[in-house]
């Protein structure tokens, strides 16, 4: 089904509707930082002489601003023993992390000398903080879980109790499948390791492609059951799937269009949040998490690209749509194309209500999923009233391979793969939806149709999208 996606998405680029775009609300806002930082980066006008943290709230500075401000003025000799006597100082920043573009001009008032010395001795620290660069996070994520495992198999070959042994463990599991996740042959992208929780059953974001220069950006957002350790691999392989598809589409752009050159993709297995279980799935509480640190990875990204922002796109499943239109309508930024699957909904009452651009939402609803119809958490996205673009999940046949797409049945199967082929499996159709909305100028210079036709077997002959598609060429 990620093909589906890829095509939907790419198709719907400003200019280039599969169907009617529905406004989004305006966010009217002033920068944080300066009158030149990205639109989407929001917050209040700081006074002179405050700083550069500052709450968005206007009052003084948060713990972790006081903290980070300490940090930057201390020597470097020094940071190690301020977070040896105040062993829960990194758990109480990042809980209380100030906006990301304000780290970032805060990171780049560093000295080599600090700097190094925060990612020696608070790796967990610098890998999850929101504005620092992606790179310099790999390598303190990547230290950081090195280190774990290492104390956690000296924990398994010593004496310690069965319980802590169990412990150690199931806790040894889950981090090994992620480190196994960020192995990558030459012909995958290169993985990056963006977010790293190891306690608990863990949470990890994994990048594939560069975040740093990608024109378009795709987060995976999952449900419930989704754990680190069950799913960490099957998450990134769908990821993986989604960055081929959108590839494709991408090459297939540019070939017959001579404005359109170089342009990159990038996704992220994004399992950022504790995602419920059968014990309270029913709850909000998870969710509330979720749309914090999404939220919060979006601003992330924002505030890094700067001037040069990209195309960002989100694709949820079951209670991860829950959290990821919490986010878009309860905080003041705005993406590109956001794809439901599987969704018991959430307060946002239609698309205006979202902040994603040019109505650019898709709501995919499998045949046997009793979830959507449930509206559990609120209106359903794939009722009409609701104002999204419907995406077929029923299956049909890839128009640039000719091979079958396989229909999705029931909740769990939108990323399931029907066969080994990337071609064959059921997640191409979400790859379709992304690289449909793919971000175009609107001057029309070619112009090239692709029907959406009935086989007799019921099989569709071209995007499996609700809408015949209009694909518009544009000049640069």
């Amino acid at each position: 089904m990620l093909l589906e996606i890829a095509i939907v998405l790419t198709t719907s680029v400003v200019g280039l509707p599969a169907t009617g775009a529905i406004g989004v609300p305006s966010v009217m806002s002033q920068s944080v930082v300066t009158s030149d930082a990205p639109p989407s980066f929001v917050g209040p006008v700081l006074e002179p002489g405050a700083g550069v943290f500052a709450l968005s709230s206007g009052g003084p500075a948060s713990f972790g601003a006081q903290t980070l401000t300490t940090l930057s003025r201390l020597p470097a000799s020094s940071i190690s023993q301020y977070f040896a006597a105040r062993p829960a100082a990194v758990e109480q920043i990042l809980a209380a992390q100030p906006p990301a573009q304000e780290v970032a001009l805060w990171w780049g008032d560093l000295d080599a000398e600090r700097r190094t010395s925060l990612e020696l001795v608070a790796p967990r620290l610098v890998g999850n903080l929101e504005g620092v660069p992606y790179t310099i996070r790999d390598t303190s994520n990547r230290t950081m879980l090195s280190q774990t495992i290492s104390d956690l198999t000296t924990v398994m070959n010593s004496d310690a109790g069965r319980a802590v042994q169990q412990s150690a463990h199931q806790q040894l599991n889950m981090l090994s499948s992620i480190s196994e996740s960020l192995t990558a042959d030459a012909a995958n992208p290169e993985r990056t390791l963006v977010t790293l929780d190891v306690s608990g059953q863990g949470r990890a974001a994994i990048v594939l492609g560069d975040l740093n220069e990608a024109d378009y950006v795709s987060f995976l957002v999952p449900g419930m059951f989704f754990t680190i350790e069950g799913q960490m691999s099957y998450w990134v392989d769908a990821a993986n799937e989604l960055y081929c598809q959108q590839q494709i589409w991408l090459d297939r752009i540019e070939s017959e269009s001579p404005f359109v050159h170089n342009e990159s993709v990038a996704t992220v297995a994004w399992i950022g949040y504790d995602t419920p279980n059968l014990t309270n799935v029913g709850a909000i509480d998870n969710a509330d998490q979720g749309r914090d640190t999404l939220a919060a990875a979006i601003l992330g990204l924002q505030a890094e690209r700067g001037n040069d922002q990209p195309y960002i796109s989100i694709v949820a499943h079951s209670y991860g749509t829950t959290a990821a239109m919490m986010a878009l309508s309860e905080y003041d930024f705005e993406i590109d194309a956001l794809a439901l699957v599987g969704s018991p909904g959430s307060p946002a009452e239609s698309v205006a209500d979202l902040h994603v651009r040019d109505g650019n939402v898709f709501v995919g609803e499998a045949a046997w999923d009793p979830i959507p119809n449930s509206s559990y958490f609120g209106p359903d996205p794939g009722a009409a009233s609701f104002g999204a673009k419907s995406l077929s999940v029923s299956g049909g046949v890839d128009i640039i391979t000719g091979q079958p797409l396989a229909a999705s049945v029931g909740h769990n199967e939108y990323f399931t793969p029907a066969a080994k082929q990337c071609e064959t499996s059921r997640c191409c159709a979400l790859a379709e939806v992304i690289s449909s909305s793919l971000k175009v100028p609107p001057p029309s210079i070619a112009h090239f149709r692709w029907h959406r036709t009935e086989k007799a077997d019921g099989q569709t002959t071209s995007p499996a999208s609700s809408a015949s598609i209009d694909l518009v060429r544009a000049r640069s």
